[in-house]
């Protein structure tokens, strides 16, 4: 059996149109426009997929929960410095997300902050010296 491989993350939304222009507005670009009641976008070699929030929890077969409430888990963007992670929250800010932690120095010795998504999806926007990126802009992880 071939190892796991994370392929696309959907996130369940609120106001379709309202994400998104969200994500557009961060530089994400879609694909597959033709799709309706979801939108799919390139996010480097995993899609990023926005679907309708109650039908995705339907058909996952789940209680939809309380948009804006913590789902125990953060979506994560690393950059190459830290003045494009400040670049990147404040973009986000100015496109409808919400500032929830500044960008600071970090224990492991990067620089990351968060923003949540219109609908309250929590991203870090991290830089990580110690995962340094390829010639096509993926993480390498060391050994």
């Amino acid at each position: 059996m071939p190892p796991l491989r994370l392929s696309l993350v959907t996130l369940g939304v609120a106001d379709l149109t309202r994400a998104v222009a969200f994500y557009a507005a961060l530089g994400l670009e879609r694909r597959v426009k033709e799709a309706t009641g979801a939108a799919f976008f390139d996010a480097g070699g995993v899609v990023l997929s926005l679907y309708p929030r109650t039908e995705l929890a339907a058909d996952a077969g789940v209680l939809a929960g309380r948009p804006g409430a913590f789902g125990g888990i953060a979506l994560a963007c690393n950059r190459t410095s830290r003045s494009e992670v400040d670049t990147t929250l404040i973009r986000a800010v100015a496109a409808g997300g919400r500032a929830l932690r500044p960008a600071q120095p970090t224990f492991w010795g990067g620089y990351s902050g968060y923003v949540a998504d219109p609908d309250g999806h929590p991203w870090e926007i991290a830089h990580n010296p110690g995962f340094p990126f390829d010639a096509a802009g993926r993480i390498v992880l060391p050994e």
